[in-house]
């Protein structure tokens, strides 16, 4: 089965967001209306989420190579990823410079990261959700109060929540992305080995108040992406693109329109 996707514009260069962990296309709607204007826009919904199929593992390799179908050599893609989305965009470029036009990678690096304690937390209090006894959302949410206080990242978790009739569901494939999340954390950098860095445009946008894009990924990043820029947004955390999105789209259109 192939990605689900949706569409917006109708004319000028192809641009496609790629979501993170827990996302779905939709979620980048506001930017995208913004840059529709003058292209083509996909949002798709990545593998394991929103209304794209899942399979019985998860890795980048496999993940950036299904998106890579959605795209053509003939109309190469400015290719934008955010956490998760960002290390599927990142190894697709390495994997099939000919379809990427120019890359934007938002606050993730082509590294590892240790720590991953905060996200299993999350797959493990949406498992605990006795979804055979909901009526409405809201009880939903009650149910992840305890496990995960904040409002707004419960708000996040739960547009995943989806209702057919009296039957409710969660929309990732929280049983192969908590068993996997080692791999969700990694990077596969024993699959890039023989991969030639990506020579395209690329830009890195980081929160200032993150600590995904450091100095100690730096050397990594310079060695995949020889031709990248570094932009670091105020105000913001991981989740740039929607707690800064004014100034995110901003930075995008300038780098699209260079």
């Amino acid at each position: 089965m192939a990605l689900h996707t949706t569409s917006l514009g109708e004319s000028g260069p192809l641009v496609a967001f790629c979501h993170g962990l827990f996302g779905q296309g939709k979620n980048w709607t506001t930017i995208a209306k913004a840059v529709a204007t003058d292209h083509r826009v996909l949002l798709v919904d990545m593998p394991h989420h929103g209304r794209s199929p899942w399979r019985d593992h998860f890795d980048y390799v496999d993940v950036a190579d299904q998106v890579a179908e959605l795209f053509s050599a003939d109309d190469p893609v400015a290719l934008v990823g955010h956490s998760m989305g960002g290390k599927a965009a990142m190894v697709l470029a390495l994997r099939h410079p000919e379809l990427v036009e120019r890359l934007c990678v938002v606050d993730v690096s082509p590294a590892a990261y240790r720590s991953r304690s905060e996200f299993s937390g999350y797959i493990e209090a949406m498992q605990a959700v006795d979804l055979g006894s909901l009526e409405r959302r809201s009880d939903a949410d009650a149910a992840l109060v305890e496990a995960v206080p904040d409002a707004t990242i419960r708000s996040f978790l739960l547009q995943n929540l989806r209702r057919d009739g009296d039957t409710w569901a969660w929309q990732p494939n929280l049983a192969v992305l908590g068993r996997d999340i080692d791999e969700l954390g990694g990077w596969p950098e024993a699959e890039l080995a023989g991969a030639a860095p990506y020579d395209g445009k690329t830009l890195w946008v980081a929160g200032q108040d993150s600590g995904y894009v450091r100095d100690e990924f730096v050397a990594a990043m310079d060695r995949y992406f020889p031709r990248n820029r570094r932009v670091t947004i105020k105000g913001a955390g991981h989740w740039v693109h929607s707690e800064q999105p004014a100034v995110f789209t901003e930075v995008l259109r300038r780098f699209l329109d260079q």
